[in-house]
């Protein structure tokens, strides 16, 4: 299981709004349809290329894992974020930076179309943008995701709004340890082996879980549906004690790949920490 972690870090001084999960995806779609796009018509319905497009696949196809998510922090202080990358896509690296550079630099983001000065990436912990310049090499040998330690007693906090979806519902009120869990392996068996499941193949193994989750709403206007989208979620924490290990791994590779529905808009992100 191969990704890139993407780090993009903006100098000015500016303060973003609560949420810009939102405004970064709408913007890095713009670009990067500008970057990939080879049709003619500039057009996604009847393309003739849309089995390669990156675009197509990050923004169009319907009814799959898209294979990126938005990482960010809620109301922060400054503009950094960051992109993973999974799977296959990790070879679209390339595109990808040059995509964030052009619309953060060139295209602007929100309706304001805000430009900034002084904008650094890194790829995986390493620089990759400084100065205005792309370094020499782009591409770098993906990471591989794998947990390492065990610790049985966690706590998880919820750092974006959590949204689980049960009975063709999202549900806000009784998501649980077991839920989490089985909404990232789900991810997994999604992202990097193109299967569907539904069930956990074991059964975790814990003594004690305390809760302390909140309701948080959340909204995204698209442009495209001409109307307001709901992207609410619960946030907190968990605590849990005596997990087994494996549901340990599971967790640790929730962090990277996140949890639940939207993650592209940059919800469902974790944090786990011993106690």
């Amino acid at each position: 299981m191969k990704y890139h972690a993407i780090d993009v870090r903006v100098l000015d001084r500016v303060k973003p709004p609560y949420f810009i999960g939102a405004m970064l995806r709408g913007a890095l779609g713009y670009t990067l349809k500008k970057v990939v796009c080879i049709n003619p018509s500039y057009q996604c319905e009847g393309c003739f290329d849309t089995s390669r497009c990156l675009y197509y696949d990050f923004y169009e196809r319907e009814n799959v894992q898209h294979l990126f998510r938005l990482d960010l922090v809620l109301e922060s202080e400054c503009y950094r974020f960051g992109l993973y990358l999974f799977g296959d896509a990790c070879v679209k690296l390339p595109y990808l930076l040059l995509a964030i550079e052009k619309a953060l630099k060139e295209n602007g983001l929100g309706r304001a179309r805000l430009k900034f000065n002084a904008v650094e990436i890194y790829v995986d912990g390493e620089p990759v943008y400084q100065e205005g310049a792309f370094l020499a090499d782009l591409t770098s040998k993906p990471q591989s995701l794998i947990s390492s330690g065990y610790c049985p007693n966690l706590k998880i906090q919820l750092l974006t709004p959590l949204r689980i979806k049960q009975s063709n519902s999202v549900e806000y009120n009784d998501i649980g340890i077991k839920d989490i869990l089985r909404s990232i392996h789900q991810r997994v068996q999604q992202l990097f082996h193109h299967q569907t499941c539904h069930r956990l193949p074991y059964e975790p193994s814990y003594t004690t879980e305390i809760k302390t989750l909140t309701y948080k709403p959340l909204y995204r206007k698209s442009s495209r549906q001409k109307r307001s989208i709901v992207l609410d979620g619960v946030l907190g924490e968990m605590a849990v004690i005596g997990l087994d290990q494996r549901s340990y791994d599971l967790l640790k590779i929730g962090e990277v790949i996140g949890v639940g529905k939207q993650t592209v808009f940059g919800m469902g992100k974790i944090k786990v920490a011993k106690i």
